[in-house]
């Protein structure tokens, strides 16, 4: 669900981030007045986003020849509230563009909206129905469920829609090639089929792991309660290349000679959209989690640590400044 650069047309990802901003703000405003009432709720958010990065790292086989991942997105409502998820996530997926090359700089607004802001507040919404109506897991398994689902449909249509919006006078696609007729189906396919599923697992057995080490209240303030967190987050790090197994690549997520390829397969075209190919190239650091010289499961293990240190130095720094 991570859309790459040139996917979209600048005044997709222009507007798009122009729409996520004013969110940012509410959050930030929100956010630091539940840290006043909770203390621990900032280092949970570092935490927060270590598990989100974590999850989407176990790419699952899609049938079709793609794959997708799970998200975390209602998980983290319901562990820190959506206004905090946003901000967690939206960190995650800034580390995982700059640092690792997953999901595009210019598309980062693109990818905030569907993941960090659209994905946890359905989530969120359908828990707490669950839990006026007395059917909490109930509420966990349908927020969890739909809350990908309907992330899935918007960056679906906002992939499909560019046939639309943004050509050549002959009406030749200038990015994304397929339309809404390809793009929506595919996209659900993946999710309502396999990723959502995983995702519903992932926020049931995450949620009675908290239940257990903090039956009270996620915001204890207790040793052992972070060191049970530890445990999981480098567990999860140390199980990663659990990942590889699924070796395609999503849906919308090719790099240009990939989409050739499959445009001259599928007999639509002999060239990858004019757009895509003149269009803004990022080389990260770490791309796809691996790094030179060391096997691809070492260094997706070494990825998925680096990033469970960055959020903490992150979150420590930002302590400290208080």
């Amino acid at each position: 669900m991570h859309i790459p650069d040139n996917y979209l047309s600048p005044t997709t990802c222009g507007t798009l981030l122009a729409a996520v901003t004013p969110v940012w703000t509410i959050a930030v405003i929100k956010v630091k007045a539940q840290i006043k009432k909770h203390h621990e709720t900032l280092p949970m958010i570092g935490i927060s986003s270590s598990l989100a990065f974590l999850i989407m790292m176990f790419n699952l086989p899609i049938p079709g020849g793609t794959t997708a991942h799970a998200v975390g997105g209602t998980l983290l409502a319901i562990l820190i509230g959506p206004w905090a998820a946003c901000l967690a996530l939206t960190v995650t997926l800034l580390l995982q563009a700059l640092l690792f090359g997953d999901g595009g700089i210019l598309s980062f607004g693109v990818n905030v909206m569907n993941m960090a802001i659209i994905m946890p507040f359905v989530g969120y919404g359908c828990y707490k129905i669950g839990q006026k109506i007395r059917h909490e897991k109930l509420g966990i398994i349908i927020g969890s469920y739909l809350g990908i689902n309907v992330a899935a449909l918007i960056a679906g249509i906002e992939l499909g829609i560019q046939p639309l919006i943004a050509h050549t006078n002959s009406g030749v696609p200038l990015y994304c090639p397929y339309g809404l007729n390809i793009t929506v189906p595919a996209m659900l396919l993946a999710h309502l089929l396999v990723a959502g599923w995983v995702e519903v697992i992932f926020t049931l057995l995450v949620f009675k792991f908290v239940h257990r080490v903090a039956p009270k209240n996620i915001y204890q303030n207790s040793n052992n309660n972070h060191i049970n967190w530890m445990y999981l987050l480098f567990g999860l790090a140390f199980l990663s290349p659990l990942g590889l197994i699924a070796n395609n690549t999503a849906f919308g997520e090719w790099d240009n000679q990939e989409l050739k390829q499959m445009l001259v397969k599928q007999h639509l075209s002999s060239q990858v959209p004019e757009g895509m190919i003149n269009g803004f190239h990022f080389k990260a650091l770490f791309s796809d989690y691996t790094i030179a010289g060391l096997p691809v499961s070492i260094g997706y293990i070494l990825s998925a640590i680096t990033a469970i240190l960055i959020f903490s130095l992150l979150i420590r720094g930002f302590k400290n400044e208080k």
